[in-house]
């Protein structure tokens, strides 16, 4: 057996151990995809495993999450902080080896990823950062000039998000992406010709795509070429098939059996044996050791020696970019935020207030990079002036990611895992159904993802009720980790801007009204506090009403209403629930001033959730209607006279 040999028999006979000792995992792919990662690993992989987050490293995605068993195996052969007693704590409580891998919890993890496809596109959104960064300063490609290396398998490429990702990645022509397809032609309920008949290679190709081919998934000097090929590519991004058996040299190889459950002792006993690897279990041979400590580590702590030694040339040379870099990796805005600004009058909607916030973040912020879903006239993300991210601009900021909401969540996390940028994207509320499990995943991974949301409620008008949402704020506000913010008026919008763009560890929504709103008397540092009192009661609080956004002033109108009638009420804008809850309960009584059955919210969205502040809730718990957006408001009782009646009545039961 010689060296590549005993390697590959290692990591896969490691793999069998974990997934047995854990009594669960997917050794299937695992073992199919072990040459693959060794030849990555051991020939062309550049990274430090003595400095894991170091920003020049290559960046290696397992969309495939399933395989993790085979990553953490990677992990520890490379020198990574990854045990072996890691490795036998495998998808057992508080280990750092869960089922499927997470960004920030494993050592070397560049990305959570297991939600088939989602690895795909948040590396589509790395290769695009790469790419930006490298060309937003001066003789750029010092600081950064790596490859992101993916690898999938069927799974992945059924999803539709993979479409939206390959479609984009090919438009964007992203040279420096590599997809690695391990095509072992088997799925959890059997053959994959169950369910899929489609030519990969053309699928790809009509992406404008390179596609390679390695019929061996055991040639290691195959792949390695192949790998070398794609390296090569100056144009297109480039995938390459790699035919494998699933769950190679057990007794149920090549078929779902072997897909998601342990080989167990006498069938991994038996791959062992197939491999010719005669060693005890949970052991890797010091030779094994050896060569990835000279290969893999040795060629990515020189990169990284010699990375420094050119990047502190470059500083001396370009101090003020070298400035703007160091912030831009640390995510530090605060010198871009003297003062609040302050408005005299405006009835501008929340939309067209965020944009002329973000024209002005942008220009003040060199690295901050997003777009919109083809909506940018809508949403108001259209830069004036603003260069586009393209091929031939690639210092452009302005991204235009097509009808692809799913794909613009997704790989603006991946901008965000490899770091340098901050981000923005947005599209209508009622769309953000599409982007959920991308949303959940920038609150998984904290990554500080910024979503502008307008046409925020029925207000949207003639489009109808497969355009107005209704439970979009319940499902965004029910994600942990999640600020969602629906500002009132132009000073709230700042405000939530800079609370989003300070964010380091928490994604942001903004719910902007596609309706001119007045302004109130919102106090922008109160903003932060995500809910205080805006239009005091004059002399003592019969009632309190709570509101966010647009209803906001619908309240203040209802408030001026109910004196006339001897009924003194305050008023509360909430623009976060996910800030207020993290003031002290002290503060939380404060503002609201009354006990919760004299609490009225006013949302015109669902009630889900408010029952927890406000013992009567004036809400859209059905779909909307199309009509002008002044009607459908009237039709579902959005009027100064309806919340007055429904504070009376709610305070004479």
């Amino acid at each position: 057996m010689n060296q590549k040999e005993l390697s590959v028999a290692a990591i896969r006979s490691m793999c069998i151990d974990v997934v047995n000792k854990a009594k669960s995992g997917h050794p299937g792919m695992a073992l199919g995809s072990a040459p693959i990662l060794y030849t990555l690993w051991t020939r062309h992989l550049v990274a430090d495993p003595k400095d894991p987050t170091w920003f020049n490293r290559d960046r290696f995605v397992l969309s495939a999450g399933h395989a993790s068993s085979l990553l953490y195996t990677m992990l520890h052969v490379s020198g990574y902080n990854v045990s072996m007693d890691d490795l036998k704590a495998f998808r057992q409580l508080g280990s750092l080896t869960p089922g499927h891998p997470e960004f920030k919890h494993t050592c070397g993890v560049d990305a959570t990823s297991g939600p088939l496809g989602q690895g795909i596109a948040q590396a589509v959104g790395m290769a695009m950062a790469e790419r930006a960064v490298a060309h937003q300063y001066p003789q750029g490609k010092v600081l950064c000039n790596h490859y992101t290396y993916v690898l999938c398998g069927d799974g992945c490429l059924q999803e539709g998000l993979s479409q939206e990702a390959i479609s984009l990645a090919g438009h964007q022509k992203l040279n420096k992406l590599i997809l690695i397809y391990d095509s072992n032609a088997v799925t959890l309920d059997g053959g994959l010709d169950l369910s899929f008949s489609e030519n990969v290679k053309n699928r790809f190709k009509a992406s404008e795509w390179n596609v390679l081919e390695v019929m061996d998934g055991n040639d290691v000097d195959a792949i390695d070429a192949a790998l070398a090929k794609a390296k090569q590519s100056k144009s297109k991004p480039t995938l390459i098939i790699v035919h494998t058996v699933i769950g190679y040299g057990s007794e149920k190889q090549g078929t779902c059996k072997v897909h998601g459950n342990p080989l167990g002792e006498e069938d991994g006993a038996k791959a062992k044996a197939f491999y010719g690897f005669n060693y005890p279990a949970f052991t890797i041979p010091q030779e094994v050791y050896d060569e990835f400590k000279n290969s893999f580590a040795k060629r990515g702590i020189e990169a990284h020696k010699a990375y420094d030694a050119k990047v502190n040339e470059w500083k001396v040379a370009h101090p003020g970019a070298a400035k703007k870099f160091e912030r831009a990796l640390s995510g530090d805005v605060s010198s871009y935020f003297k003062k609040a600004p302050k408005f005299n009058e405006n009835a501008d909607s929340t939309r067209v207030s965020s944009g002329k916030a973000l024209n002005e973040l942008y220009n003040k912020i060199p690295f901050l990079m997003g777009g919109s879903a083809d909506v940018a006239g809508s949403v108001m993300t259209h830069i004036k002036d603003g260069v586009d991210f393209t091929p031939k601009t690639p210092k452009g900021r302005n991204v235009n990611w097509g009808i692809r909401e799913f794909e613009m969540a997704s790989a603006q996390n991946g901008m965000l895992l490899h770091g340098g940028l901050k981000t923005y994207v947005g599209c209508f509320l009622v769309f953000s159904d599409y982007m959920k499990s991308a949303i959940r995943m920038a609150a998984l991974s904290k990554l500080p993802a910024i979503y502008l949301f307008s046409h925020d409620t029925i207000a949207v008008g003639e489009d109808g009720p497969t355009h107005q949402p209704i439970e979009h704020l319940a499902m965004l506000r029910s994600i942990p980790n999640m600020n969602v913010i629906r500002p009132c008026d132009v000073n709230e919008t700042y405000a939530a801007w800079e609370i989003a763009l300070r964010s380091k560890e928490t994604p942001t929504a903004l719910i902007l009204s596609r309706q001119g709103l007045p302004l109130l008397g919102s106090k922008y540092s109160e903003v932060f506090k995500g809910a205080y009192v805006i239009d005091k009661e004059e002399k003592h609080i019969d009632a309190t009403i709570v509101a966010t956004g647009s209803e906001v002033s619908l309240a203040c109108e209802a408030k001026k209403l109910l004196k006339t009638e001897g009924i003194d009420v305050r008023v509360v804008s909430m623009p976060s629930w996910f800030d207020f809850e993290k003031q002290p309960k002290e503060y939380q009584k404060s503002v609201f001033g009354v006990s919760k059955d004299k609490v009225f919210a006013v949302e015109m969205l669902s009630s889900f959730g408010w029952y927890k502040y406000a013992d009567h809730v004036m809400s859209v718990d059905s779909f909307g209607t199309s009509a002008p957006a002044k009607e459908a408001i009237k039709a579902y009782g959005f009027t100064a006279e309806n919340v007055a009646s429904f504070v009376k009545k709610g305070l004479a039961e």
